[in-house]
């Protein structure tokens, strides 16, 4: 009987893992509900079924060994789902560690230094994150994060692949419970959106931002 504890198959193509991570990095979690193997769970919304087949199918060449699940989470949304322990390496944080804002998650340094790697990972970033919409007839880019360190590297890899986007800190308001909400850190690029969309080649298109909050503008 095959176990959690063989010795499986991890695709060593890194832009398939760039991917994957910025797929991760957006709407992913880990967990290890068996105490053997770690869980990551991606979640995508049910209006983008091309992208949850995207998903689907990175994951499956990224861990060939493994069974990739879909789960229907809620009426909206959809969860794909694979056990390895392989992940907790590739992502850069833990299952048991807590959220990944306390865990301070980041994109790792080796995308960071290879053109290609940022182009693959700002694509799972944006189409999880992310949103594309038309503002006035033009299009907008908004990439959505509370994490201060993540932020900052999305800017720098937009930045570095000659694109001029700006970082806006949105202050949140205490809750009903009177808890206070976290920040949001959003990136917003406005202008030749078209080209970077051409360049990075997101699944996810024509959606709308997830906060309509008024911002002040804030840089690093």
């Amino acid at each position: 009987m095959r176990g959690y504890f063989r010795a499986t198959y991890l695709n060593p193509d890194k832009e398939l893992q760039s991917y994957v991570i910025g797929l991760a990095i957006g709407d992913g979690n880990l967990s290890n509900p068996n105490g053997r193997a770690t869980r990551l769970r991606i979640t995508c919304d049910k209006k983008y079924p091309l992208l949850l087949k995207r998903i689907v199918n990175s994951l499956r060449l990224l861990l060939s060994d493994n069974k990739i699940s879909i789960i229907n989470r809620k009426e909206t949304y959809t969860d794909a789902s694979v056990y390895s322990n392989h992940l907790e390496k590739i992502l850069g944080w833990k299952a048991k560690s807590g959220a990944k804002f306390k865990q301070r998650t980041s994109v790792p340094n080796w995308i960071l230094k290879n053109k290609s790697y940022k182009i693959n990972c700002l694509r799972g970033l944006i189409e999880t994150d992310g949103c594309i919409y038309a503002d006035r007839t033009y299009n907008m880019i908004n990439f959505s994060t509370i994490i201060p360190k993540l932020a900052n590297d999305v800017y720098m890899m937009i930045s570095s692949l000659g694109f001029k986007s700006h970082i806006y800190k949105i202050e949140r308001k205490l809750d009903k419970y009177n808890f206070n909400q976290k920040t949001i850190y959003r990136i917003r690029l406005s202008k030749n959106v078209q080209e970077f969309l051409n360049l990075v080649k997101p699944e996810k298109i024509n959606s709308r931002p997830r906060h309509q909050l008024e911002i002040a503008k804030f840089s690093f």
